[in-house]
């Protein structure tokens, strides 16, 4: 923010001042101080000024972020000493787990009408749990697979916003592929829709996903 601060150019010291106080209010840990103005003309011979500032940390609010960060309870069933964990290692642990919470928070998800099944039967719960989980499994599998691809060839695809990324999730690129259709027609099946973007998506992928759209 401050190497910006200094690039630009300002027709009058109030300017100037207006987007330091702009500046300074959105900031929240450190502040922008010592402000020094310089006079110099543009290439067009207007007088121009630049501004100069050292950053300073908001002490007080910095100990307000940590003390409110610092502090975690830690709570395990592991009470055996010789396999206990440290505090460290609990910690990991738990914010380990986060991407795995994060798989089965996709699946439940009303897009996959997981919410439409009833079973209270023992063993079929652990069926629907044990499905779920392999779905899940592929899920990661194939994005990683794509993710790996396009680093490799340093190339991205638009994302939800239309910017290209070398990361997309696995569901954006499932609603990408919508409105693809299996067209039979004299007995030749044909794939419609399958655009440059879709094809480019499928030669990332393992030859057998490209095979469900005719392409291996």
């Amino acid at each position: 923010m401050l190497k910006d601060l200094k690039k630009e150019d300002f027709e009058t010291p109030e300017q100037a001042r207006y987007k330091l106080k702009g500046v300074n209010k959105h900031l929240k840990l450190f502040e922008i101080k010592e402000v020094k103005l310089t006079e110099s003309k543009s290439k067009d011979n207007k007088t121009i000024y630049k501004m100069e500032g050292v950053g300073h940390e908001k002490l007080k609010e910095i100990e307000i972020r940590r003390k409110e960060a610092g502090r975690f309870i830690l709570a395990t069933n592991i009470v055996n000493d010789d396999e206990k964990l440290k505090p460290e290692e609990i910690i990991t642990t738990y914010k380990n787990q986060q991407s795995c919470e994060r798989g089965f928070r996709f699946l439940k998800d009303p897009l996959f009408f997981a919410d439409s099944f009833f079973v209270e039967n023992p063993e079929r719960i652990e069926t629907m749990l044990f499905l779920m989980s392999l779905c899940l499994l592929v899920y990661n599998l194939g994005q990683r697979e794509l993710r790996n691809s396009l680093k490799r060839i340093k190339i991205g695809i638009k994302n939800q916003l239309g910017k290209l990324t070398l990361s997309p999730t696995l569901r954006w690129v499932f609603q990408c592929f919508q409105g693809i259709h299996l067209l039979t027609l004299n007995s030749v099946n044909q794939i419609v829709n399958l655009t440059a973007e879709r094809n480019f998506i499928l030669n990332c992928l393992p030859s057998s996903c490209q095979k469900y759209y005719l392409l291996s």
